[in-house]
């Protein structure tokens, strides 16, 4: 990313705008979208997704909850018990709201078997190291945390003609520099690269192994989206 593409800085303290340029992935996260409208965003897929029938004092849990906008969304929402997981402090440390937050790895949840009653990811589960394993490891975590009857709730990125088209724009060098937004998700790109394109080629293993813990009560393919709300099997 050249210097003429660096997301806007002021605001943000010399400690955070130094850590900025240090990391390319997070200045583009951040050029992407700024965090109110990450809320928004959150707020509508859950919408789409359900979470208006769920009760408010259900116990609710974000996985890779990263800075917590996801958090910010559900307490939006009117949700109370509210807890987020993810591996890396230094993102729980951005998260300034009344969730309660674990520095722990999906792959083995802090909780007890069939204490919550609904699990979230969004766009956790393309970062993992390796398939199918680790995502493996983290159904059968999310299948034991949860209640009968408790919900699982996951969006993630799915290869069709959408995100294919957005692909081949990434690739046009104009593109990038008359959007700022594209040239951000270019940058996202190229550095998660690796688990990316695993997750994206590997459609029917990941919809296997989704059945094979959740039974699916709502599941929608589109606009570069895999939205899927289901209940654990028993």
């Amino acid at each position: 990313m050249s210097h003429q593409q660096q997301p806007e800085l002021t605001g943000l303290s010399a400690s955070k705008r130094a850590a900025m340029r240090e990391n390319p992935w997070e200045a583009a996260y951040l050029a992407f979208e700024t965090p109110e409208q990450e809320i928004r965003k959150f707020v509508r897929r859950l919408v789409e997704l359900g979470a208006q029938q769920w009760r408010r004092d259900a116990q609710i849990v974000e996985l890779f909850c990263g800075r917590g906008n996801g958090l910010h969304a559900l307490q939006r929402m009117g949700f109370a018990n509210i807890e987020g997981v993810d591996l890396s402090p230094s993102l729980l440390a951005q998260y300034r709201g009344g969730a309660q937050c674990h520095a722990s790895d999906c792959r083995q949840l802090p909780f007890e078997r069939g204490s919550k009653d609904v699990l979230i990811v969004q766009g956790g589960l393309h970062h993992l190291a390796t398939l199918p394993g680790d995502l493996e490891q983290v159904f059968a975590e999310m299948h034991r945390v949860l209640k009968t009857g408790g919900r699982v709730v996951i969006v993630e990125p799915w290869l069709d003609s959408f995100l294919r088209f957005v692909h081949a724009a990434t690739e046009v060098p104009l593109a990038r520099v008359l959007s700022k937004k594209l040239d951000a998700l270019a940058t996202m790109i190229d550095y998660e690269r690796r688990t990316y394109e695993q997750w994206l080629s590997q459609p029917q293993l990941i919809v296997a192994l989704s059945r094979k813990y959740f039974s699916p009560l709502q599941e929608r393919f589109g606009w570069g989206k895999w939205k899927f709300a289901g209940m654990p099997r028993r």
